[in-house]
């Protein structure tokens, strides 16, 4: 399975995007997929998880209220929407998979990752 991010971009305090991460590949039973972020610096944090089947989702306390993770199943695409933008949400921004279990938070238990997109918050 392929991952490709996308969407990142410059976008002031209060602004809005929305990343994209389209799934290729084989088909091997993608049951979650999730976004994380890390900062310079920084490690790499959870930011939000979707189950592909029924849409479950799962948010990080510090994005809850502000990004919305949706998904095509058609297009075995996930979506992150990301309103009201702070500076620290500045980071590269990955997506992920995984093809069993639902522990969203849990980084080693996704099997599969892309690269990340830059997302940078002007203050």
């Amino acid at each position: 399975v392929q991952l490709q991010a996308s969407g990142g971009g410059v976008v002031q305090a209060g602004g809005c995007l929305r990343l994209s991460c389209a799934a290729s590949g084989s088909d091997d039973g993608t049951v979650a997929m999730g976004w994380y972020r890390q900062a310079p610096g920084k490690e790499r944090e959870f930011v939000a998880a979707i189950r592909w089947s029924g849409g479950s989702t799962y948010y990080a306390d510090s994005v809850k209220g502000r990004f919305t993770i949706s998904r095509d199943n058609a297009k075995n695409t996930v979506y992150l929407q990301m309103n009201s933008l702070k500076h620290e949400d500045t980071a590269v921004y990955s997506c992920a998979a995984k093809t069993a279990g639902w522990s969203p938070v849990s980084a080693p238990s996704y099997d599969y990752w892309g690269q990340g997109t830059q997302v940078t918050v002007s203050s």
